[in-house]
């Protein structure tokens, strides 16, 4: 028997389906299991780590839209591309905060603020600063996503509380030239260093359905896993087209393949929220029962993500009662 055999064998059995470092072998053995038995093994990993009827809630704010000069070929924020959307200059603090209020009493945990820069200026590291001093004063987890970070940045926004900061790898090494040509693949994990070193914890997961391959999105979590310590939140979005961008005629992803995609990164990083983020409007609910059930655990709330639509609390309200989900508390989300 081949040590891969073992491996896809374990993941059935209920044993330790891979050891660290994990392989993209071993990797594309476990996510080409039958689908009852992936989701089965992702769902008893689950259960070791999380309590698998909660769900953390975060809400995403854009604080600085439009005008970004990359060239992201799936966002609508890129200067590159006629989208339409106008940009804007860095909010307010005062606004961010009260904003930030709102989310809480809604019922979030984690406050997101996420600003369209290739990198943030030095000018605007002060406003920066006050904004997570004050959502961490209201008692809520703070994340940021500004594009690349020099260590001295992440060292400031270290200092001043933030915990968490968002930076996605979007794609595997290989095919990460295709989507985007203003920055490489090691500035992005420069970036994650950059952050981890300061003692911020990482945010990083990718995009599925920009015309990637299986292969890819497997590669994609690969890396992520084998980082010197996996990110601590690994978000999964679904590429929302949009009209003007580079990918604005991207076919869809198979659900089946998003769910097993899900699945995977919940065996390879057992430890971490895996956030179930751009898409879910154009997801059924039975499909987010099944991401679920393989180990998602996280979503944000609220009618908006940055520019993209997103399911209001409503309709969150009303499937989290169909499946007897709960939010999860805060304590248990750090």
């Amino acid at each position: 028997m081949t040590e891969s055999v073992a491996i896809a064998e374990s993941a059935t059995q209920g044993k330790p389906a891979l050891a660290t470092p994990h392989s993209f072998d071993d990797a594309t053995i476990i996510y080409n299991l039958a689908f009852n038995d992936l989701l089965f093994r992702a769902q008893q990993v689950h259960r070791e780590h999380f309590d698998p009827n909660a769900i953390q809630m975060s809400r995403l704010l854009s604080i600085k839209t439009g005008g970004c000069p990359e060239d992201c070929g799936y966002c609508s924020q890129s200067a590159h591309y006629p989208t339409g959307l106008k940009a804007s200059k860095l909010m307010e603090v005062e606004r961010v905060l009260t904003e930030a209020r709102k989310a809480k009493e809604g019922g979030a945990t984690r406050y997101c603020m996420g600003a369209a820069w290739r990198n943030p200026k030095d000018r605007d590291m002060d406003a920066l600063v006050s904004m997570v001093e004050g959502v961490r004063a209201m008692g809520m987890e703070t994340c940021m996503t500004l594009g690349m970070l020099t260590p001295e940045q992440s060292a400031r926004l270290a200092e001043a509380g933030l915990d968490y900061y968002n930076h996605n790898i979007d794609t595997s090494e290989r095919y990460y030239s295709e989507i985007i040509t203003t920055r490489s693949f090691a500035d992005r994990l420069e970036t994650l260093t950059n952050v981890r070193d300061a003692g911020i914890k990482v945010c990083a997961g990718g995009i599925l359905g920009m015309g990637e391959t299986v292969e890819d999105r497997i590669s994609m979590l690969v890396k992520l896993a084998n980082l010197a310590v996996p990110p601590e939140s690994v978000p999964i979005n679904m590429l929302i087209p949009i009209p003007g961008s580079k990918l604005a005629d991207a076919a869809p992803v198979d659900p089946i393949d998003f769910v097993r995609t899900i699945a995977l990164a919940r065996i390879l990083m057992p430890r971490s929220h895996v956030r179930l983020s751009a898409g879910r409007t154009e997801m059924s609910d039975e499909m987010q029962a099944l991401c679920f059930f393989a180990g998602a655990n996280s979503i944000f709330v609220g009618e908006t993500l940055l520019t993209a639509d997103n399911p209001g609390e409503d309709h969150d309200a009303a499937l989290f009662r169909r499946l007897g989900l709960k939010p999860m508390e805060l304590e248990a989300s750090r």
